[in-house]
């Protein structure tokens, strides 16, 4: 342990392997086995890295030489990098001129998620960010929204245009028929209330979707 807290000092923690980061995290390993082991062992069973920080830390508590206390440490340390990445991200930062500034704003909020989440961007006149708020979260397989959840606070907010954003745990970006089908209600009712959808993307570890740009609605 000794030797890899040393080359994160002296040489930066860019310098270490997963395993190596890993083991620095959970401090010590189990009797007869080195934290190093302990660490390269959890990788192998979770199939990696990004396995081992979307894992439930109940979970990964059950593995041999980790335990409750390690993988709340394990989780918070996660949990901790996910939140410096967001922070450097502005939420009023940009205007949005086609999917990929959304997505460029979402994936690292969202992808790595285990639940799905559904959120709103409000636009001014210029296409510019208003306000970004959650509006559902459901479980790894859906949630539920309905088209009252969205029109209630792009209305307050006083949108000139709004964006749907979802995410699947699952992986895969394609949109469900599920999807399509709220994406065309909300659509027909934001024309009503004469607030547009200018687009509805999907973002998940595998990539995104824009159902507006793609043409898949």
């Amino acid at each position: 342990m000794t030797d890899r807290r040393e080359r994160a000092l002296h040489e930066g923690v860019e310098s270490l392997h997963d395993a190596d980061l890993l083991a620095i995290v959970l401090g010590t390993g189990a009797r007869g086995e080195p934290v190093g082991l302990v660490a390269a062992q959890l990788l192998e069973a979770e199939g990696g890295l990004d396995s081992v920080a979307r894992s439930a830390p109940h979970g990964i508590a059950i593995r041999r030489g980790i335990g409750p206390a390690k993988a709340a440490r394990l989780a918070a340390a996660f949990e901790l990098g996910r939140r410096v990445q967001i922070g450097r991200l502005r939420t009023n930062s940009f205007s949005v001129k086609d999917h990929t500034e959304v997505v460029a704003w979402a994936h690292p909020r969202l992808s790595g998620l285990d639940h799905e989440e559904v959120w709103l961007l409000s636009l001014d006149s210029r296409n510019a960010v208003k306000s970004a708020r959650r509006i559902a979260r459901g479980g790894a397989h859906g949630c539920a929204l309905t088209t009252r959840d969205v029109l209630a606070p792009a209305l307050r907010d006083h949108a000139s245009a709004i964006i749907l954003i979802h995410n699947h745990p699952s992986g895969d970006p394609r949109p469900s028929p599920e999807d399509l089908a709220m994406t065309r209600a909300i659509r027909a009712a934001c024309d009503i209330v004469g607030v547009p959808l200018l687009d509805h993307v999907v973002v998940a570890r595998g990539g995104s979707s824009s159902l507006f740009e793609d043409s898949i609605v």
